[in-house]
């Protein structure tokens, strides 16, 4: 009697531009689950602004902080009311953009290939985080670092008293602003996994980026003051740089 083969069997190797066998889904059941999770989105923005717009005085009452001693007043009858319920709003967007993107995340993720799965989960928990830094920054450094140069700048001649409606669109223009520009990394970090960009290849365009830095410090403050837009071209190197040794060290 032969000898049985035991040679262990081959396994396919899975290509990652494959899709991973998901349950088929028709036309009607896809448009019901975009209904469904478009509705839970709303539901959760709705709750997350009426929330804020419930604490808002609070988060009012931090991001003044930066102003110091400012005294602010109401050029225009429901002033404060239109900007706590702009507050209200994007605060409460902001709170629970993680729920929305799980809910974006969960929708396309049947369509995407293994590569793509691979690359979605460390770029979305990284943008996320990148963004919350970013308004820090900007909350902490940037905004104290603008009203410091406006303060002294003019302290001597008129007496600081501003606007809350213009001291808030100044404010939050600059926080999100800032949380947009700390997703630099994100964008390196996909370029290089799709084998568009190496490591090297942006480390040979620093002299751009040092330009394109002082660019977007000047266009995306909306300030004029030069502290502001070099702390924002500062922390644009810092997280360019940063991102090339996390690409660099992931081996691409």
């Amino acid at each position: 009697m032969a000898a049985a083969d035991t040679k262990p069997q081959l396994q396919p190797t899975e290509n990652p531009d494959d899709l991973p066998h998901d349950v088929e889904m028709s036309l009607m059941e896809h448009l019901e689950e975009l209904r469904w999770r478009i509705f839970a989105s709303l539901l959760a923005v709705a709750a997350g602004c009426t929330g804020c717009f419930i604490w808002v005085r609070p988060i009012v009452a931090w991001l003044q902080v930066p102003a110091q001693d400012v005294r602010f007043i109401q050029l225009t009858p429901g002033e404060f009311f239109f900007v706590s319920f702009r507050v209200a709003i994007l605060v409460g967007v902001i709170l629970v953009s993680p729920f929305i993107l799980y809910q974006i995340i969960q929708f396309v993720l049947p369509g995407l290939t293994r590569r793509e799965r691979e690359l979605l989960g460390p770029a979305v928990l990284g943008s996320s985080v990148l963004f919350f830094v970013g308004l820090a920054f900007a909350h902490w450094a940037l905004v104290p670092a603008a009203l410091a140069f406006f303060i002294s700048y003019g302290g001597d001649v008129v007496e600081q008293a501003w606007s809350i409606g213009a001291y808030f669109d100044f404010v939050l223009l600059l926080m999100f602003c800032t949380g947009l520009v700390f997703q630099v990394p994100v964008l390196q970090y996909i370029l290089a996994n799709l084998e568009i960009v190496s490591s090297n290849q942006m480390l040979k365009t620093w002299r751009y980026v040092i330009l394109l830095s002082v660019v977007l410090g000047a266009i995306l403050t909306p300030s004029t003051d030069p502290v502001t837009q070099s702390l924002l071209a500062g922390a644009v190197l810092f997280l360019y740089f940063g991102g090339i040794g996390v690409v660099k060290a992931l081996g691409k």
